[in-house]
């Protein structure tokens, strides 16, 4: 499903215009973004989805074509971390 498709689903199940629902989800969106640059605050949606901004440290890796080590430098990354009710829906419960 791309984002069209969610946003006509969404519209569909809520009764809510399609346009309407495109902004909310922009919305969504702009502020999720804003948390996950800050690192400071950690989007939590009981229950399904949690969204924040991770430190990796730096640290070594092989290059698997070469076998040749090579250091990885630290970064910023964004963890997605599923809620009970999300895993609950993969399980099929």
């Amino acid at each position: 499903m791309n984002k069209s498709e969610l946003i006509d689903a969404i519209a569909e199940s809520t009764g809510v215009s399609k346009s309407d629902t495109e902004k909310v989800m922009k919305g969504f969106e702009e502020v999720a973004q804003g948390i996950v640059k800050s690192g400071k605050e950690k989007l939590t949606l009981t229950g399904f989805l949690s969204i924040e901004q991770v430190q990796r440290k730096a640290r070594t890796g092989r290059n698997p074509q070469t076998g040749e080590t090579i250091q990885v430098p630290a970064s910023k990354a964004v963890k997605l971390t599923p809620g009970a009710t999300l895993k609950k829906a993969a399980k099929g419960g």
